[in-house]
C-alpha cells in the first residue's frame, strides 16, 4: 500500500514537472481561486496612494474573446476603502473594477490586518 502512495506520488511530481510554466501558473490560479484569498489592490499616482480595494478573491487577466490571447487589463470585484483603514465601512461597497497593465501602478497583496 505504501509503495503505490509513492508511485502515485512521483507520478504526478513528474506530470507537473512537465507541463509548460504556464499551465502550472493556470492550476496555481484555480487552487488559489478554489481556497479564496483576502487580498489588498493599493492603486498609486506617482507615489501617492489614491484608491484601495479590499476582500479582493483574485484578480483575473482578460483574454481575447477567441480565447486566443490575454488582454493588456486585469479585472476583478473588492470593496473600495475610502479611509483606506483595510475594512468594510459603512457606506462602501463592493465594486468591479479594471486595471491597465501598462499605465496603472499598482500592488496587490494578502490584507496584513487578517
Amino acid at each position: 500500500m505504501k509503495i503505490s502512495l509513492v508511485i502515485t506520488t512521483i507520478a504526478i511530481g513528474l506530470l507537473f514537472t512537465a507541463c509548460t510554466q504556464e499551465t502550472q501558473n493556470k492550476i496555481g490560479r484555480s487552487i488559489q481561486n478554489w481556497t479564496g484569498t483576502n487580498g489588498v489592490l493599493d492603486v498609486y499616482m506617482g507615489e501617492k496612494l489614491v484608491q484601495r480595494f479590499i476582500k479582493i478573491d483574485k484578480l483575473s487577466t482578460a483574454v481575447a474573446t477567441d480565447g486566443g490571447e490575454s488582454r493588456n487589463y486585469r479585472y476583478g470585484y473588492g470593496y473600495l476603502d475610502l479611509n483606506q483603514n483595510y475594512k468594510v465601512d459603512s457606506g462602501e461597497k463592493k465594486l468591479y473594477f479594471e486595471i491597465s497593465n501598462f499605465s496603472t501602478s499598482y500592488v496587490f497583496y494578502d490584507n496584513p490586518g487578517e
